[in-house]
């Protein structure tokens, strides 16, 4: 039997299941909820826990004794990266793991789906529509395009990557994925960030998907975006700091970058009075790609299947150490 701690915020069919799957375990229930992006706070009842469920705080994770398996609620996992985290965990045999398997599906539709608004000029009929009602048929119809044969670079080549180039493989687009690692089992073309700066003046699609971390910190820079084919178009599901945003307004405005889709910003939320809001050819979701109905139920399905494996020694899926 483990000592099972969690401060997810969950709903009540979150919940039963969660009970329901622990059943033979004893559960903790933090009263500190917090939220997929928060940072949970110190709580005396992951004391003695063996297993943290949630957003545990980075510091009580390290020196809590009895810990032997980590898992958040979140693909992200900037506050826990970090070399005395990692060594810690390693040293005493603490697995982590994150949920990046259930926002891989959501994120890459919500990607797919801006993609296919603009090739069908969704936006520009929904602008019409809620503004003169104005029938723009020749316009529409003329700027509207296919997506096959352009090309797509996609930087931070996860699980959410990997599902996005699935999704986009019937519109037969060239596909290249950027990680900082190559393994050579990807199913796609991979290469190495160095070579990024080589891609960018030849590509139709850039999409982020970088975490946050000193090393991506604005790194679509003004010198990055001078440097994409003029009119790509840029993606942003990764984090609202790995962007220059002052340069990407730039771009939008010089006409050098033809649109931006952004679901991440800095800072969040995005105060209403933002010029991102009226920047031309920008448009803004408010962090919602991975989201999806019963979120908390599919992060708790994750937990379990994971606690299965934990239990028979099997390999655990997202696993980070």
């Amino acid at each position: 039997m483990y000592k099972i701690w969690c401060n997810a915020d969950l709903g009540p069919k979150a919940i039963e299941m969660l009970q329901a799957g622990t059943a033979s375990h004893e559960l903790r229930f933090s009263d500190q909820k917090s939220a997929n992006l928060g940072a949970g706070g110190v709580d005396p009842l992951m004391d003695g826990a063996d297993i943290a469920f949630g957003q545990p705080d980075t510091k009580q994770s390290m020196t809590s004794a009895s810990l032997k398996w980590i898992q958040i609620t979140s693909a992200g996992y900037t506050r826990y990266d970090r070399d005395d985290f990692r060594s810690t965990l390693r040293t005493r045999g603490v697995a982590f793991t994150n949920s990046s398997t259930v926002f891989a599906e959501p994120c890459a539709q919500h990607v797919l789906a801006f993609m296919l608004a603009h090739a069908r000029q969704l936006p520009q009929s929904m602008q019409a529509q809620l503004s003169d009602h104005k029938w723009n048929y020749a316009p529409l119809r003329t700027g509207s395009r296919l997506l096959q044969d352009e090309s797509v670079l996609i930087l931070g080549y996860g699980a959410i990557a990997q599902r996005l180039a699935e999704l986009l493989a019937p519109f037969r687009l060239s596909l290249t994925g950027v990680r900082r690692h190559v393994k050579g089992n990807e199913t796609i073309p991979v290469v190495t960030t160095d070579a990024v700066d080589d891609l960018l003046p030849t590509v139709d699609h850039v999409v982020n998907i970088l975490p946050a971390s000193p090393e991506t910190n604005g790194f679509f820079s003004s010198d990055r975006f001078s440097a994409m084919k003029v009119g790509a178009k840029f993606y942003n599901i990764g984090r609202g700091t790995t962007v220059d945003q002052s340069a990407l307004m730039a771009a939008l405005q010089s006409g050098r970058l033809g649109l931006a889709y952004l679901d991440v910003m800095d800072p969040e939320p995005l105060p209403s009075d933002h010029p991102l809001w009226a920047t031309p050819n920008c448009f803004i979701t408010p962090h919602t790609a991975g989201g999806h109905l019963d979120e908390d139920v599919s992060l708790v399905r994750h937990f379990l299947e994971n606690l299965a494996r934990f239990e028979s020694r099997a390999a655990l899926k997202d696993r980070i150490i």
